[in-house]
């Protein structure tokens, strides 16, 4: 009877794995393709700018620093495959003025054509203990993080709509599954693009636009340099557990994901393991990762009940090591 089940079972998966392409999106082709690139001008951005070029692109970047982008349109250039090849540079804040975003964006498909891949990249970080932060600091990363990829991704989809193609990549953060020590200010922003992506999915998957949520751990950026000045040593001990990725390596999982039309793209295995634990009910794009969520879902659990009990421990043993250092300063 058990090797009856066990057949079944073994039939029924395979099954599945040869049944989820047909169901799946038809993969973007990135050749003489329009890519804009939000906060491409460094970190993640300007290496999925890199990598979308080198696969024969069409690339916007937009970013706040002029001199920035000119450098780094310089950078992309090199990697060129034809000569029909365009980089586009525009200087705009994509979090302060729809309107003006909107016009950029039509100036940018005027010449370069509609836009097929969109990447909201830009954003920017500040960590501290919940009451060290400043208000206006809560009020400036919900400007960034969110209405940042929110303006310029509701002036491209009605495009996108009418020509039943696209894609649209919002790029989180672990720190948009798991609250940490640290992130009280930004953990909330990065959460509120999921929320964006899943109702957004829902309406335009009829038009065959396919969203994608990236979830990338520390990465070896500029902003993740500057970040790690101002972490509390909380947040330090913690980020340790984890190795510190490659923006290149970044870039390249996000750039295939999205040209895949997978809605979540995680790094390495502990972005696995949260992708798995944090799915809910969140869109999938084959059967097979239907599947593999629901197979894996309470080992994982598991797991990271070992993982928030480590980080309990590392918050405990910090405020004991103040609390005494405090206590000494006083008796002296």
């Amino acid at each position: 009877m058990l090797l009856l089940a066990a057949a079944f079972i073994v039939a029924f998966v395979l099954l599945l794995y040869m049944v989820s392409p047909l169901i799946s999106p038809k993969s973007l082709k990135l050749p003489g393709a329009h890519v804009v690139v939000t906060g491409g001008s460094s970190g993640i951005g300007k290496c999925i700018a890199i990598e979308c070029y080198k696969q024969g692109a069409f690339i916007t970047l937009i970013a706040r620093d002029e001199n920035k982008l000119l450098q780094t349109k310089k950078e992309i250039e090199k990697y060129s495959v034809n000569d029909k090849q365009v980089v586009l540079c525009i200087s705009v804040d994509v979090s302060k003025d729809y309107e003006q975003v909107e016009n950029v964006l039509k100036q940018a498909q005027e010449k370069l054509g509609p836009v097929d891949m969109l990447v909201n990249c830009a954003g920017t970080s500040v960590t501290g203990k919940f009451e060290d932060i400043e208000v206006n600091s809560f009020e400036r990363l919900m400007a960034v993080n969110y209405l940042g990829s929110v303006y310029p991704s509701r002036a491209v989809i009605a495009t996108m709509k009418e020509r039943r193609m696209g894609r649209i990549v919002f790029v989180s953060s672990q720190a948009g599954q798991l609250g940490l020590f640290g992130y009280t200010a930004y953990s909330p922003t990065k959460f509120a693009l999921r929320g964006l992506a899943e109702a957004l999915q829902m309406e335009v998957k009829p038009y065959n636009v396919y969203v994608t949520v990236a979830y990338p751990p520390d990465t070896d950026t500029p902003g993740f340099a500057e970040e790690s000045k101002t972490k509390p040593l909380e947040t330090k001990l913690i980020s340790e557990t984890s190795s510190v990725c490659q923006a290149e390596q970044v870039a390249r999982v996000i750039v295939k994901d999205a040209i895949q039309g997978n809605f979540n793209s995680s790094v390495g295995s502990d972005g696995y393991m949260l992708s798995i634990l944090t799915s809910g009910m969140s869109p999938v794009t084959s059967i097979t990762e239907g599947l593999q969520q629901v197979v894996c879902m309470g080992i994982f659990r598991i797991i990271g009940l070992f993982y928030l009990g480590s980080f309990d421990s590392i918050v405990r043993r910090c405020m004991m090591q103040r609390e005494k250092s405090e206590s000494a300063n006083k008796t002296e």
